[in-house]
């Protein structure tokens, strides 16, 4: 990638590592599935002007949105709100190691031995980190927010064929329209008197959920597939993945005043690792991009 597109692609990481982390306090006034419920509705409501209905794909787009959008929020954040916001970051990365599982079994997608390998060299990680006594008694949270990584990776084998036929921005669009009020009226039916939270949230929390909705949402998936447009997808990824967690720590520990443990550290740097040797698997297909540029 050239040094312009570099900088674009470092901004998603930026964004979605600080807004991952700084949804955790905004728990207090809005209960995690209303908050990913406002987060779709407010992307949603900037984006779908632009964009066509896609008629042919519908039923398809709101199939997708149930598991990559619905489900994989629903389950993640609430797990976040369970543990704390450093050990997340770091746990909701197994998304990639999952992604290559799920591609094997349904898009027939054949794993390198270097891919094999950093999948057993993540879930070590997974275990050590999860011995953290930050995370004592949080089987719950942990388990939660595991799944929510592996319904994630789900649900873009789901939306991959989807991407090819539509644009990728109308794509985020239609699955965030589907989702966003889907998701706010299951809180209703799970957390109770939604008018009620949105009455009592205060105005920092509203801050929080104007910044994830209006702004992290449109900017991230913008700068991705504008990235992506121009550059091959192994590129891409390390830049934008291994920043998440890097950025997500950092808030964590100065926004949120945790404390991450040695065993944390040293798991989520194992996760990290396994992650790696994933995404710089390069495909015969990547090379030969590449060769063509």
């Amino acid at each position: 990638m050239n040094i312009k597109d570099t900088l674009i692609a470092s901004l998603v990481p930026i964004f979605l590592g600080f807004g991952f982390v700084i949804a955790k306090p905004a728990f207090e006034s809005f209960p995690p599935i209303l908050l990913m419920g406002l987060r779709f509705t407010f992307a949603a409501s900037i984006l779908i002007w632009w964009f066509p209905i896609p008629k042919k794909y519908l039923k398809k787009i709101f199939i997708a949105s149930i598991v990559a959008n619905t489900l994989q929020y629903s389950i993640t954040y609430t797990g976040l709100n369970y543990i704390d916001a450093s050990a997340a970051v770091l746990l909701v990365q197994m998304e990639v190691p999952f992604g290559v599982i799920f591609a094997y079994f349904m898009l027939k997608e054949k794993p390198t031995i270097r891919a094999l390998i950093g999948i057993t060299v993540a879930f070590v990680g997974v275990y050590i980190l999860t011995g953290s006594p930050n995370l004592d008694g949080k089987l719950f949270g942990i388990a939660l927010t595991i799944l929510g990584s592996a319904i994630w990776a789900l649900g873009q084998v789901l939306v991959k064929p989807l991407s090819k036929e539509i644009n990728p921005l109308s794509l985020v669009a239609w699955l965030a329209i589907f989702s966003g009020p889907t998701l706010i009226c299951i809180s209703a039916i799970i957390d109770g008197n939604t008018l009620n939270y949105l009455s009592m949230a205060s105005f920092d929390h509203w801050i929080i959920a104007i910044y994830i909705g209006f702004i992290m949402q449109p900017i991230t998936y913008g700068c991705f597939y504008y990235v992506l447009k121009n550059n091959p997808l192994y590129k891409v990824l390390p830049v934008v993945t291994m920043g998440i967690p890097l950025t997500g720590l950092l808030a964590a520990i100065f926004l949120l005043g945790e404390k991450p443990t040695t065993e944390l550290f040293i798991g989520g740097a194992i996760i990290i690792i396994g992650v790696i040797m994933i995404i710089f698997t390069k495909t015969k297909k990547d090379k030969k991009e590449e060769a063509m540029k």
